[in-house]
């Protein structure tokens, strides 16, 4: 999968999901670091990209424009983790949340597990 890197994130995490076969990229390495949410969505959206992020303002931003992309996973209740931990979150919940993904979801990761909303959000 093609993953996006928010700031709010160890560039670090990028780095992992890339040595683990996927292709990532963090907002440092576009040179778009403390750009508005919605330059980074639509950099996801031309690059096919889901993004990770502990940002909840991406829920609001696709709610409002009824939009169908890009995907989103949302970390927040786990950005205290280690980059290497929160990649091995990700990881091993991937093949179920995949096909969600390319689609166009969702998916928010908590201490309780994964809640995944397809979009657009109602």
């Amino acid at each position: 999968m093609n993953f996006l890197a928010d700031e709010n994130l160890s560039p670090r995490v990028a780095e992992l999901l890339t040595k683990a076969g996927h292709n990532a990229v963090h907002v440092c390495d576009l040179q778009t670091k403390s750009a508005p949410d919605t330059t980074i969505m639509e950099l996801a959206v031309v690059d096919s990209r889901t993004i990770i992020s502990a940002d909840t303002d991406f829920d609001a931003l696709l709610a409002r424009a009824r939009a169908t992309e890009p995907s989103v996973i949302l970390m927040r209740e786990l950005v205290g983790l280690r980059p290497p931990d929160l990649v091995d979150i990700i990881l091993a919940n991937l093949e179920v949340l995949e096909q969600h993904l390319r689609t166009g979801a969702i998916a928010a990761f908590t201490t309780g597990g994964i809640r995944v909303r397809a979009l657009p959000l109602r």
